[in-house]
């Protein structure tokens, strides 16, 4: 899953694709580098962002997502938790919403379930994206995350949303400290235990540049061990900037995998 975010405030690629030509080109790039789902985001979610209106998130997506899907053969999914936003990206032709409120925004729940052929990743976040990262705590973050993500399931399934659309998200960096995001990638397997396809976005997160010491523009090495990690332990989909690299990575790590003796 390749990240294009049609933003101007986003933490590591911000005021890059802003207009539609820019946007139009980079998903171009991205698909020949051989992503499969492209994720168009139009609000910034990081620590501390500013809350973008409804207007503006829906002037920033759907020109981009018209073009791309008029074009691009790929799956297009878009991160976005308002309920409207997810409507009218559907209309448009999205396969996927990328929710970091896991549906828990009004309206959003019964949008998804009427439209029975898109898919849902249902994201774990401690707090709300301005102030998730002020002193997260948990008792046990790997079950904690896990008990939230079975609780959205069910509330997806009783909406009747089918098993076959929904994807999880432990949500890295979302309300989490360094040890948090640790913890959740060594048990990572208690995830891609359960039965819904698990993604992973670490992509020059700051877990990266924290115990690396890198700024964000050098995190990529970091980044690619973490999704060979991730994979390695059952996630299926990655979420990345750095399609080309992550791409290569994945298909070595995944031809040891599959390999019979």
């Amino acid at each position: 899953m390749a990240i294009l975010n049609v933003t101007p405030d986003s933490f590591s690629d911000g005021g890059h694709f802003i207009s539609v030509d820019t946007a139009l080109k980079q998903a171009r790039l991205m698909a020949k580098e051989g992503a499969k789902i492209i994720d168009i985001g139009g609000e910034s979610t990081r620590p501390g962002a500013k809350a973008v209106s409804l207007q503006e998130e829906l002037d920033r997506v759907i020109p981009i997502l018209e073009k791309i899907r008029a074009e691009l053969p790929l799956k297009i999914s878009v991160d976005t938790s308002k309920s409207i936003v997810m409507r009218e990206a559907i209309a448009a032709g999205a396969n996927m919403i990328n929710d970091v409120m896991a549906l828990q925004g009004d309206g959003s729940l019964e949008t998804v379930a009427a439209a029975t052929q898109v898919d849902i990743c249902l994201m774990h976040m401690q707090g709300e994206p301005r102030t998730m990262q002020t002193n997260p705590y948990y008792q046990d973050v790997v079950n904690e995350v896990k008990s939230f993500l079975l609780a959205r399931v069910e509330a997806c399934l009783k909406a009747g949303i089918s098993s076959e659309r929904i994807i999880i998200d432990p949500g890295f960096g979302f309300g989490k400290t360094i040890a948090h995001n640790l913890l959740l990638m060594q048990q990572l397997q208690v995830l891609t235990a359960l039965d819904y396809p698990v993604l992973v976005g670490v992509s020059r997160k700051s877990l990266i540049g924290k115990v690396l010491n890198r700024p964000v523009t050098q995190r990529l090495y970091g980044g690619i061990a973490l999704a060979v990690l991730a994979i390695s332990k059952g996630a299926k989909i990655i979420r990345t900037h750095d399609v080309a690299a992550t791409v290569d990575a994945l298909t070595m790590t995944q031809a040891v995998l599959s390999t019979e003796p």
